[in-house]
């Protein structure tokens, strides 16, 4: 089946390979195993093994074997993996990014993003985000959500605009702006079931 180009970034061949790629350069001193990965993309083993591959015979990744695990981790040695990574941040990093900042503030239930990134994300084409918009869904202090949304944007070099949703007023989805999120495309950062974008930290 052919993957169309991701619209965040469509030098990449499709958005698992982005997706992939994002995973292991922002996270440069950890190991993953493909089982691992495939479980976190909620993509098939086979699909992210083909992707894999073709980022390890280009040096881009690198692999190891301990027992009957390989274990892979970005190449850092590669002199592309620098720029290679500051291009995932901006594009594809956000998720991942948000999920770190947002992990440790206690209260929040879930974090979804919406908008022009969430619907670039799910392939809507269209221009470029100008911004990252977060909805965060609990009871949690409003001042350590905006000091986390401005941490990643300082590494995202996007305006992060988070809105704290109480849990009654996401599952009452009684007001337009609620309403329109739950029929757009959303990304999963943390919490809920996830939609495929999800990306544990």
């Amino acid at each position: 089946m052919r993957r169309e180009a991701p619209p965040l970034l469509p030098i990449f061949r499709s958005r698992h390979q982005a997706d992939l790629l994002a995973i292991l350069l922002l996270h440069p001193d950890q190991d993953y195993t493909l089982t691992e990965l495939a479980r976190r993309l909620n993509v098939p083993l086979s699909t992210l093994h083909t992707e894999a591959q073709r980022l390890i015979d280009a040096g881009l990744l690198t692999v190891r074997t301990v027992g009957r695990a390989r274990l892979l981790r970005a190449n850092v040695a590669n002199r592309l993996i620098a720029p290679l990574t500051h291009l995932l941040t901006l594009t594809f990093g956000p998720h991942i990014v948000l999920a770190e900042v947002f992990a440790a503030i206690p209260g929040i239930q879930q974090v979804l993003i919406f908008g022009s990134w969430a619907a670039r994300y799910h392939g809507q084409p269209g221009p470029p985000p100008g911004d990252v918009d977060v909805l965060v869904i609990g009871t949690p202090e409003r001042g350590a959500v905006y000091e986390a949304a401005d941490a990643a944007q300082d590494r995202l070099g996007l305006p992060v605009n988070p809105t704290v949703c109480s849990p009654q007023r996401w599952q009452q989805a009684s007001d337009a702006l609620i309403q329109q999120i739950q029929a757009s495309p959303t990304v999963t950062v943390l919490g809920g079931d996830g939609d495929g974008a999800q990306v544990a930290v």
